[in-house]
């Protein structure tokens, strides 16, 4: 199911203090991109931030589930975690971890970058 457009417009009027932040409907729900990186994530209005190994345990140290969904009988887990739900009230605190999850796809990137090419 896809967020709810008032939820989708409030986050991205408190993610444009992080950069000039862009959005598009996709995986039924809304991905939100920085300089063309994808760093968030919202599904059934809830935030999902990008996380990486330098951040992850910021978000298991919480107990903040990762986004997951099912390919036939098995769950898939994405490197999106779920927002503080605080951080959704704070605006301060939304940006530190909105932050966070920019960097972690900006690290992930670099790591792509890096990697050879997959022989078809």
């Amino acid at each position: 199911m896809a967020a709810d457009s008032a939820f989708i417009n409030y986050l991205m009027e408190q993610l444009q203090w992080v950069g000039p932040v862009k959005g598009r409907k996709m995986f039924g729900g809304y991905g939100v991109f920085l300089e063309g990186l994808m760093f968030a994530l919202v599904i059934d209005n809830t935030l999902y931030l990008k996380i990486d190994n330098d951040s992850k345990r910021d978000f298991d140290a919480l107990g903040l589930p990762p986004f997951t969904y099912l390919r036939g009988e098995k769950t898939i887990a994405l490197s999106y975690y779920q927002a503080p739900e605080e951080a959704l009230d704070d605006m301060d605190m939304l940006i530190v971890w909105a932050n966070r999850a920019y960097q972690a796809a900006l690290r992930s990137a670099a790591e792509k970058s890096k990697k050879p090419a997959r022989r078809v």
